[in-house]
């Protein structure tokens, strides 16, 4: 499957858009991750913790979106964007969207 955040797979020709493609996660910090990063946090540095924690999200996201794709019979994915938010104290979302594809 072609994941590209580009309007065209180069050296491809799109022959049918197949709607969007779309996959979520929601992570939530850990009490334990949180005592460590607070104390990272007043020496500077980067929150290793966190950013694992959200690189695996982005990666479950985007596994997601190839396999609502995959049930689409798509066999591209173009325009992928990744967008996160929180949507509570501790926890985020991160969704994975672009426009499923059936190369020609």
């Amino acid at each position: 499957m072609e994941v590209v955040n580009t309007d065209t797979v180069p050296g491809e020709e799109i022959e049918e858009s197949l709607g969007i493609a779309r996959g979520n996660t929601v992570e939530a910090r850990n009490v334990g991750r949180d005592i460590t990063q607070s104390i990272r946090n007043l020496t500077g540095g980067e929150l290793k913790a966190y950013s694992e924690l959200l690189t695996k999200a982005r990666e479950e996201a985007l596994s997601r979106m190839v396999e609502d794709a995959k049930s689409m019979n798509a066999d591209a994915i173009v325009n992928v964007r990744l967008e996160s938010s929180e949507i509570s104290n501790g926890g985020s979302e991160v969704l994975a969207y672009g426009t499923a594809v059936r190369l020609a």
